[in-house]
């Protein structure tokens, strides 16, 4: 599937002087961490006691859908505990000696993030659970009847785990975390305030109604947001005179097909299927995957959730099924029960 500028998942694929940007636009400290008010206060209360104690931070699992800035929290406790933070993500982990030499190379204190961490191996997830709890591991030296077991005894550490699917993460695996927390999405005048920011770092004059077009614009992600930013910074000095106003960004983004809603052209593909092919649903997620040309999973996991988010789609026992909202948003009309949609 093409890269879309919606998209809330990473931004590995962005050009070479993109990702110094986008590292440039993290904040460092919870000072300068804008939104998820009730994570921030518990953070700034679980620091303030560590540093007190000097210990290391229980282990933290974050959790909540992506581009919400897991790993910029992750990022962030390593500095504000002066600490060194070690990055990794599950499907990375295939084997016990991946996570083992991670782990024996981590100093005192030292914080590991595991993005993707519902994907880690299950042979290594065992391998994990007396690291966390005793901060040892043993180690299978040799095979067959020759073979023996030693323990390495760890450094204290802690682990910040990052997950888009709490549910798929173990019983063991979860119960081991002190703390979890959930970040939530963004409201438009929080996302106006990052972006306002993300502009003074990057020398773009932006003002107030520019910067709420683009947040609310940015399906309450913070990554969508700096992302929007960014393309719409290179039409507003191209196009115009390098000025973001509400009137550049809304040229901007229209040109990018983003709509006042944010959504982009598959997501209004995907609604027109639904509605014109199928009269609105209920129909079952394989025909809607024949129908687009599109895996199941990459609807379930891409286009699905934003769309169930707004309220313009629900998944019903019989098969997925189009809100009256999404009919008038798409300008769209119910036939008869059975019917395609029509234009109003």
């Amino acid at each position: 599937m093409p890269k879309r500028v919606v998209d809330p998942h990473s931004d590995m694929e962005e050009a070479p002087q993109e990702e110094v940007e986008i590292q440039s636009l993290r904040p460092r400290s919870l000072r300068e961490y804008i939104g998820q008010a009730k994570a921030r206060e518990h953070l700034q209360i679980v620091l303030e006691a560590a540093r007190k104690r000097g210990e290391p931070l229980d282990h933290l699992l974050l959790y909540g859908p992506p581009g919400l800035g897991k790993t910029t929290l992750a990022q962030i406790l390593g500095h504000e505990m002066g600490v060194g933070v070690k990055t990794t993500s599950g499907p990375v982990l295939e084997r016990a000696g991946d996570l083992a030499s991670i782990l024996t190379s981590l100093e005192e204190g030292d914080i590991l993030f595991i993005d993707e961490i519902h994907r880690m191996n299950r042979v290594v997830e065992e391998v994990m659970y007396p690291a966390l709890e005793d901060f040892k591991i043993d180690i299978l030296l040799g095979k067959g009847p020759a073979a023996q077991s030693i323990q390495i005894d760890l450094k204290r550490f802690t682990l910040v785990g990052a997950t888009t699917r709490a549910g798929m993460i173990s019983a063991p695996l979860r119960d081991r975390f002190g703390m979890m927390l959930r970040l939530e999405f963004y409201e438009p005048g929080e996302l106006k305030t990052i972006l306002k920011r993300s502009a003074d770092i990057l020398k773009v004059p932006l003002d107030d109604e520019g910067a709420l077009e683009i947040a609310r614009r940015s399906r309450g992600t913070p990554r969508i947001a700096n992302r929007l930013l960014r393309r719409v910074r290179d039409f507003a000095q191209v196009r115009s005179d390098g000025r973001i106003s509400r009137g550049v960004a809304d040229q901007a983004l229209g040109m990018l097909e983003v709509d006042s809603l944010g959504l982009d052209r598959p997501d209004r593909r995907y609604l027109e299927a639904l509605i014109q092919k199928f009269g609105g649903g209920p129909v079952g997620l394989d025909n809607l995957s024949v129908s687009l040309n599109e895996e199941a999973d990459t609807l379930e996991d891409v286009y699905e959730p934003y769309l169930i988010q707004i309220g313009f789609l629900v998944r019903t026992p019989q098969g997925r099924k189009a809100t009256l909202a999404a009919y008038d948003h798409l300008k769209l009309r119910p036939k008869d029960p059975g019917g395609q949609g029509e234009l109003l």
